[in-house]
């Protein structure tokens, strides 16, 4: 095992998933890519998001109290930055990609995405530089190509993921086992 060495405190969790997440604002759909996402309970199922207090798609949250989250693949990953880098107050980000919505009608979701998700707003919690949005899965959506015994497959989802402080992009790689499986063959060094 190597040396540790101390780094600055602005360390992230490698790699993290990026999505787009998605609200109504001003009558329109707006998309913009997050990767400050996870999934936070099993029942229900809640999904947390921070967004900057200042970002145009946190005011259609605050606003409706719904909103969507699409998980793109890496074909869509120039999209995916671009609905990043504008912000919805200055570019109409509503024709980017295709929108639709489940019986949420403020939570919409991105047609050319392989799995997507409406989210009912539970919670919002004023953090000191963003708002961190819980939102209960109401609705999941997924492109029959991708599910594997009815539930995605990261092999076939294809995800993208985002490395930070060095602001770069990643497919996912190999299989290395199976959760709650693997550990199983461990064997304790006495």
């Amino acid at each position: 095992m190597g040396e540790k060495v101390q780094i600055p405190t602005n360390a992230f969790l490698y790699p993290m998933p990026v999505v787009l997440v998605s609200a109504v604002v001003d009558a329109k759909p707006n998309y913009m890519a997050v990767a400050w996402i996870s999934r936070v309970n099993h029942q229900p199922p809640l999904i947390a998001v921070a967004l900057g207090k200042r970002q145009y798609t946190a005011r259609g949250i605050q606003v409706h109290g719904e909103f969507g989250v699409s998980v793109p693949n890496r074909d869509q990953v120039a999209a995916t930055d671009y609905v990043g880098l504008v912000s919805g107050a200055t570019v109409d980000k509503s024709k980017i990609f295709e929108s639709f919505f489940g019986t949420l009608a403020h939570a919409p979701m991105a047609r050319a995405c392989p799995l997507t998700m409406a989210c009912r707003l539970v919670q919002a919690v004023n953090l000191p530089s963003n708002f961190l949005f819980i939102g209960e899965i109401a609705e999941a959506y997924a492109e029959e190509r991708i599910l594997t015994s009815g539930m995605p497959d990261i092999e076939k989802l294809q995800p993208i993921g985002l490395t930070m402080p060095d602001n770069r992009y990643w497919s996912i790689g190999e299989l290395l086992g199976s959760a709650w499986s693997i550990g199983k063959t461990y064997q304790s060094v006495q």
